[in-house]
């Protein structure tokens, strides 16, 4: 397709840029596809589930944010949604602008403090002893 641009070489950029568009467009296919065949179709953040009518509202994104490692088995991919998948990123953008403008961020919360099997040794006797439990 002939370039409407005056600028020499605008034809052989455009002829790049096109090629390189439909390099990326062939390459997500087949990494669409795959993902789509070996996980749910659902979000993996909302839990939203899909359809084949609404399929196309899920995308697939990359952990660690490198559109080219593409393992088989799928583990670099987790489909979200579209809503959260922005959310993703934004975040992503929130977090580098905030570390280039010297904001420190809290660290994460590495313990939980919600205990699960607190209560179980109680449990267990009261069980054991014939008595109601609580």
């Amino acid at each position: 397709m002939p370039s409407n641009d005056s600028r020499p070489g605008a034809s052989r950029l455009d002829r790049v840029i096109a090629e390189a568009n439909r390099s990326r467009a062939e390459r997500e296919r087949g990494y669409r596809e795959r993902a789509l065949k070996i996980q749910p179709w659902s979000c993996t953040r909302c839990g939203r589930e899909f359809t084949p009518r609404t399929v196309n509202q899920l995308t697939v994104h990359h952990k660690d944010h490198n559109h080219d490692n593409n393992p088989p088995d799928g583990s670099n991919w987790e489909l979200l949604c579209i809503y959260c998948h922005d959310n993703e990123h934004s975040r992503l953008l929130d977090h580098a602008a905030a570390a280039k403008a010297g904001v420190t961020q809290p660290a994460p919360q590495t313990t939980t403090t919600y205990q699960p099997f607190a209560n179980l040794k109680t449990l267990l006797k009261d069980k054991d002893s014939g008595e109601p439990s609580p």
